[in-house]
């Protein structure tokens, strides 16, 4: 299971390393693209492989799911580490992710995210007064 929460940087060439434990779970190769809320979404190839055959399932005649199944397969990229446990993210996706130096690992059960360190810290700023609401969300989710 991915978890944690880990601070890194990238280099000038937009190359991060991968935490080693993180990296274990993730396995050799895996897949990065475009994900919620401004940051990169990381799959194991077996969870990209689910999540691939429910966007291929979507309804081609709406709109709507032609515009979500472009979001996440555009940005979609096969990428594996170097022997110092670095990948290089493409610039398209550092771009979407306002990626630069600091960057912030999350785990999140099936998948990792990478955001921007500041963007990251915006959004803890925005989502902890919350907490109180997000306590209730959590009584209506049956947690």
């Amino acid at each position: 299971m991915l978890m944690g929460e880990y601070f890194h940087t990238a280099d000038a060439k937009g190359r991060v390393i991968l935490p080693t434990d993180l990296r274990d779970e993730l396995g050799e190769s895996f897949v990065v693209t475009k994900g919620l809320d401004a940051c990169l979404f990381l799959y194991t190839d077996a969870e990209w492989k689910v999540l691939a055959d429910k966007l291929q399932k979507l309804p081609m005649a709406k709109p709507e799911a032609r515009a979500i199944v472009r979001f996440f397969f555009s940005g979609a990229r096969q990428v594996s580490c170097d022997k110092q446990g670095r990948f290089l993210i493409p610039p398209n996706l550092r771009e979407f992710a306002g990626l630069d130096k600091e960057v912030v690992w999350l785990g999140m059960s099936s998948r990792l995210e990478l955001w921007s360190r500041s963007r990251w810290q915006q959004y803890n700023d925005k989502i902890e007064p919350a907490a109180a609401e997000l306590a209730g969300m959590l009584t209506d989710l049956g947690i």
